[in-house]
């Protein structure tokens, strides 16, 4: 039995053209029907770094029965000249998340995901400790199980007020061994007294690490600290309207993979 959680993440390939630029995490969720790609809106685009990606690559499941087999699918960012993805801000600027609504005629028949949920938010405070145990799950460095297709795991706690918004803006912190290749990977927590089919708590969406700019890398460590945004603002990205679908989403030709029954 494959654990649901493992299927929520896929990795991420950014690309210009035919030249891959990089490499990240992203997750589904559902809403109405409807199903979206999440990962870091950096991802996507970022000007301070000239990261300008016209499509991402992601790898799917092709066989629940058979996890060695899988296939990529690629996602056009623009349609018509406009972005197909949705991204928010407030008050504090703008939100490093960012979803692209996934076609589901013309996702694979045979695509092997699970989803969260607008069920899976966390609605309430009180449970949400300071110290609460977390998981990470992404592709780190781009490091996985390449032959069944499957994301790693990495241990991390709440390490700010969950609830309140880190110096102002819309994420809290978590204590965590991260690398590059986890933007965009969920943060969850595990749902006590929970027994079904995906029994955790999505709270947030993994950007960066945090440091310090003054740190002496000689003598002082990296802190360990993350940014994760607050997961809640699922649920104004997939309310919006205006972006497309990606209707576009296909299969990349001679990109089936796995090892046979």
């Amino acid at each position: 039995m494959i654990e649901p959680l493992l299927l929520t993440t896929a990795s991420v390939s950014t690309l210009l053209g035919n030249r891959v630029l990089t490499g990240a995490s992203g997750f589904f969720f559902e809403r109405d029907g409807r199903v979206y790609l999440v990962t870091s809106r950096h991802v996507l685009i970022d000007r301070p770094t000239d990261h300008f990606p016209d499509r991402i690559e992601i790898e799917v499941h092709a066989d629940l029965d058979n996890l060695t087999r899988s296939v990529v699918l690629s996602v056009p960012l623009y349609a018509d000249g406009k972005s197909v993805w949705h991204q928010g801000c407030d008050s504090g600027g703008e939100i490093d998340v960012a979803t692209i609504e996934l076609d589901r005629k013309v996702l694979p028949a045979s695509a092997c995901v699970r989803c969260f949920t607008p069920d899976h938010l966390q609605r309430t405070l009180q449970e949400v400790e300071v110290g609460s145990p977390l998981l990470i799950v992404g592709f780190p460095l781009g490091f996985h199980d390449t032959l069944h297709h499957l994301p790693v795991v990495r241990r991390a706690a709440i390490a700010s007020s969950f609830g309140m918004r880190f110096q102002g803006l819309g994420y809290f912190l978590t204590d965590a061994r991260t690398h590059r290749g986890t933007s965009g990977a969920p943060v969850v927590m595990r749902q006590a007294g929970t027994d079904g089919d995906l029994p955790w708590k999505l709270l947030g969406v993994h950007s960066a690490r945090m440091d310090i700019g003054g740190r002496d890398r000689r003598v002082d460590e990296a802190l360990g600290l993350n940014c994760a945004w607050y997961a809640d603002i699922l649920l104004t990205l997939t309310a919006a309207a205006g972006a497309p679908a990606a209707t576009a989403l296909m299969e990349v030709p001679g990109k089936l993979s796995g090892a046979g029954a």
